[in-house]
């Protein structure tokens, strides 16, 4: 690609910038430039602030916004909106950072407000606090980078899914009709049958494959209404625990007999986080990293058999409804 093209691009190499993870904003650095193949468009090849170069990533360019004071507020109102999900999470400036780390990049925007809130309040007697504040986060730092963590590859063809899921939802405002044709609990069970037979019966290895399948599961029933949704999809949830609770419909009792392929990657390209955040022995971490890779190769081959070919766009009732929550 020759420089004077690259020139064009909306963002340059070595910009400071904010990039989108699902629907979180985090700050990075654009670390090169390149043409997105078949588009007019660009990609970006990304380092997020704090974190080792094994998350680099590339995106594509609708995933990048510029480092200003706007779309730092809209980060920071994101990870406040992300904080509200999580149950369970104490309140306060040690705890919410820690939760920021656990999902994938220093949200330093959101850091850098809590900062000068406290600078502001703060008397030169507090100096001493404060000193003793940065280094019990930089040794909690380096607490969370030496737990045992892993990167699960994701097919292109996947990644660009999850970058037209995101668009439909946040932008488009649509949402994947549910209760999906094929829902998560079918394709774990497509999984497990297809898998099996490559098992030796009463093996370890069969052993891990069911605990596997069944820890996706349970997984997917417990982070969906927490991490898993976007804004705009909250409304949606609530109907859909309304028929859950409902004995109508024994049919559809709990997420994954609900959702489907496209929140089920959601939950593929967070699980790295959450396995970072367990007490899992190195071993136990690469053993199951092997079994999401086969399953993740596996899912990605069958992807087309599984994910909506359309999504809905709900009444404006449920628009407006959506603004307010």
């Amino acid at each position: 690609m020759a420089p004077s093209k690259a020139s064009q691009a909306p963002f340059v190499k070595d910009e400071r910038v904010l990039c989108f993870h699902m629907e979180m904003l985090y700050e990075a650095k654009i670390l090169d430039v390149q043409a997105a193949d078949n588009s007019d468009g660009w990609q970006y090849k990304i380092h997020y602030k704090g974190w080792k170069a094994s998350w680099d990533d590339w995106v594509p360019q609708d995933r990048v916004r510029k480092f200003t004071d706007e779309n730092k507020e809209l980060a920071s109102q994101l990870m406040a909106q992300y904080k509200n999900l999580q149950s369970g999470k104490s309140k306060g400036p040690k705890k919410s950072t820690t939760a920021t780390r656990a999902n994938g990049s220093d949200m330093s925007s959101a850091r850098g407000s809590e900062e000068r809130t406290q600078q502001g309040t703060t008397t030169a007697s507090g100096r001493g606090n404060q000193r003793r504040a940065r280094d019990y986060d930089l040794e909690q730092e380096d607490n969370f980078h030496n737990r045992p963590s892993i990167k699960i590859p994701l097919q292109d063809h996947m990644k660009a899914l999850l970058v037209d899921d995101w668009e439909n939802v946040t932008k488009n405002q649509q949402l994947v009709p549910l209760p999906h044709a094929h829902p998560v609990n079918e394709i774990l069970d497509d999984y497990l049958a297809y898998e099996r037979p490559h098992r030796e019966e009463g093996s370890s290895a069969l052993d891990i494959l069911e605990e596997t399948v069944s820890g996706l599961r349970e997984y997917f029933d417990r982070c969906l209404g927490r991490i898993l949704l976007y804004r705009f999809e909250r409304g949606q949830y609530h109907e859909m625990h309304q028929l859950w609770n409902s004995a109508s419909d024994s049919h559809h009792n709990c997420a994954s007999d609900t959702y489907g392929a496209e929140h089920l990657t959601r939950l593929l390209v967070s699980l790295p986080e959450l396995i970072a955040q367990t007490n899992m022995d190195q071993q136990s971490v690469n053993r199951l990293r092997d079994e999401l890779e086969k399953f993740t190769s596996w899912f990605s081959r069958y992807h087309t058999q599984y994910f909506v070919n359309e999504y809905e766009t709900p009444g404006a009732d449920y628009a407006e409804a959506a603004k307010s929550t």
